[in-house]
C-alpha cells in the first residue's frame, strides 16, 4: 500500500518506509487509533475505527518489533492470536534482522491472564507476563514465562527484556489502562495514532489514554500520512522540560 505524505515533505511513501528508524533500535512506541472525536475504541473493541490503510500500518509496525507489548485486557477483548500470521510479514521480519515472530509481553498485577485467547493456546508463541502476584499461571500451550516484581516499574521491565532477551524495538499496542503508566515513567519514544475519519459520540468515551497523567507529555510531529481520509501521525516523545 501506498501512502499519501503531507508532513515533513509532500510526497509519496510506500509502506516500509512509514515505519523506518524502529528495527533494531532501543525504542518503546505506542500504536493507537482514535476517532476524529476522541474515541479509542466502538463497543469495547477498535475494529469499527480500522480501515485498510490503519491495519496495513499495524502490521508494519509489527514487522519492526522484538517484542509486543499489550495489556490483558486489550487481549481479552479483541481475542489476541498469533502476531506473524503470513510469510509475507515473516519474511519481512526476517529482512530486518529479527526471528519470525515477536515475543509477546504483557504486565498484570493480578494473574488473571486471558487464557482462554488463541495467543495462549499456541505453542509456538513466546509470552512474558511481569506481575506483583504471587498466584501461579495456569496451563496453556504457549511458552509461557512469569517474572515477579515487587512493583512493575516499565524502564525496570524494559531494561529486563533487553538484557535477558535482546529485545530492541518493543511495541506497545495498547489499550489505554497500559498506556497510561508508559508515558508516566517517561519510558516512551514514539507514538503512531491513526486518527479515523468518524465521530462516535458518547458520555465518559474513552481516549488512548486512561486516567491522568503526573505531568504534560508534549510530543513532536515527526510525519504525517493520509489514505482515503484516514490520517496517520508519527510522534516522537519530547523529554521532559
Amino acid at each position: 500500500m501506498k501512502f499519501r505524505r503531507l508532513h515533513p515533505e509532500p510526497g509519496t511513501v510506500e509502506g516500509a518506509e512509514a515505519v523506518a528508524g524502529l528495527a533494531g533500535q532501543d525504542v518503546l512506541a505506542i500504536n493507537m487509533v482514535a476517532s476524529a472525536d476522541g474515541r479509542a475504541a466502538a463497543g469495547g473493541v477498535t475494529a469499527p475505527l480500522s480501515d485498510p490503510a490503519d491495519r496495513e500500518l499495524f502490521h508494519l509496525l509489527r514487522t519492526q518489533a522484538d517484542a509486543i507489548l499489550v495489556g490483558t485486557g486489550t487481549m481479552r477483548a479483541e481475542r489476541y492470536g498469533r502476531f506473524t500470521k503470513d510469510e509475507t510479514r515473516r519474511t519481512q521480519r526476517l529482512e530486518a534482522g529479527l526471528a519470525p515472530d515477536a515475543i509477546g509481553v504483557t504486565m498484570s498485577h493480578s494473574m488473571n491472564l486471558p487464557y482462554a485467547i488463541p495467543l495462549f493456546q499456541d505453542p509456538e508463541a513466546r509470552l512474558i507476563v511481569y506481575t506483583t502476584s504471587d498466584r501461579e499461571p495456569q496451563d496453556c500451550a504457549a511458552q509461557l514465562e512469569i517474572v515477579r516484581m515487587e512493583t512493575i516499574e516499565p524502564p525496570a521491565m524494559l531494561a529486563d527484556l533487553r538484557e535477558r532477551h535482546g529485545v530492541h524495538c518493543v511495541l506497545c499496542e495498547g489499550g489505554p489502562t497500559i498506556n497510561s503508566p508508559l508515558f508516566s515513567s517517561g519510558a516512551v519514544d514514539e507514538l503512531f495514532l491513526t486518527i479515523s475519519p468518524a465521530l462516535l459520540g458518547g458520555h465518559d468515551p474513552l481516549t488512548i489514554l486512561s486516567g491522568d497523567l503526573p505531568a504534560a507529555v508534549t510530543l513532536e510531529l515527526a510525519q504525517v500520512l493520509e489514505h482515503d481520509s484516514t490520517l496517520l501521525l508519527r510522534y516522537r516523545v519530547r523529554p521532559p522540560g
